[in-house]
C-alpha cells in the first residue's frame, strides 16, 4: 500500500445531520509547512489551509482557485436573483440526493440559518427530497434540484415552469441551477477522496 494512503479507525457517521461534522481525506493532504503563496493563492482565503479538503486539492493550486472562486460567486454573490437560503437549500438537496453526509450536512445548515426554518431543512434531511414542504418556492427548488443531480437530462421545461410559477425570475432560476450543479459535481469529488467523521465532542 502506498505511504500516502491513510487508515482510519473511526466510524464514519451514516446519517444526515446539521451537525458539524469533520473530514478526512483517504489520501495524505499537502502539509501546512509545505504550502507555498502559489498554494495559498489556489486556497483563496488562506483560513482553508485548516482544512485538509482544501490542502488536499491545492496541490493544483491554479484548479482549486478556479473552483473556490466559483463556488463563492455561486453562494455568496448575491446582486439579484435568489435569496442565500435558497442557494443553500438547492446544494443540500443536491447532496440529499448523492448521499453526501458531510456536503449536505454544511449546506443544510447554512439553509436552516438563512431562512430560519431548521424544521423544513431536517425534514429534508430525514425523510429525503421527496418529503412534504408548503411553501411553492422551496417545493420548485427541491425539484429542479434533484432531477438535475440525478442526471442533467432529467431537468426539463416543466422543471422551469415549476420555477417561474412559484415566482422565480430568470436569475433565480440560474442561481438555482448553479447551486445544484455545482454540488453535483462537489459531492462526487469528496465522496472519491475522503469520508465524514463525528461531531467533536464539546
Amino acid at each position: 500500500m502506498s505511504e500516502h494512503v491513510i487508515r482510519h479507525t473511526f466510524e464514519a457517521p451514516n446519517a444526515f445531520t446539521q451537525a458539524q461534522l469533520g473530514w478526512e481525506a483517504w489520501l495524505e493532504p499537502l502539509p501546512v509547512d509545505e504550502l507555498t503563496e502559489r498554494h495559498y493563492d489556489g486556497l483563496v482565503d488562506k483560513g482553508r489551509a485548516n482544512n485538509p479538503y482544501f490542502r488536499l486539492l491545492v496541490r493544483d493550486p491554479e484548479i482549486l482557485g478556479a473552483r473556490t472562486r466559483t463556488d463563492n460567486d455561486i453562494f455568496y454573490n448575491e446582486k439579484g436573483g435568489l435569496p442565500r437560503a435558497l442557494r443553500e437549500l438547492s446544494a443540500a438537496s443536491a447532496s440529499r440526493t448523492n448521499g453526501c453526509i458531510f456536503c449536505a450536512s454544511v449546506h443544510s445548515r447554512f439553509a436552516a440559518h438563512h431562512s430560519k426554518r431548521p424544521d423544513d431543512v431536517q425534514r429534508l434531511l430525514d425523510d429525503g427530497t421527496a418529503a412534504a414542504q408548503e411553501d411553492p418556492q422551496w417545493r420548485a427548488v427541491i425539484d429542479a434540484s434533484v432531477a438535475l443531480t440525478k442526471t442533467p437530462g432529467e431537468f426539463s421545461a416543466a422543471n422551469v415552469r415549476e420555477l417561474r410559477e412559484a415566482g422565480l425570475d430568470d436569475l433565480a432560476i440560474v442561481d438555482a441551477i448553479h447551486g445544484a450543479a455545482f454540488f453535483n459535481w462537489a459531492n462526487r469529488l469528496m465522496l472519491s477522496l475522503g469520508e465524514p467523521t463525528p461531531p467533536k465532542e464539546s
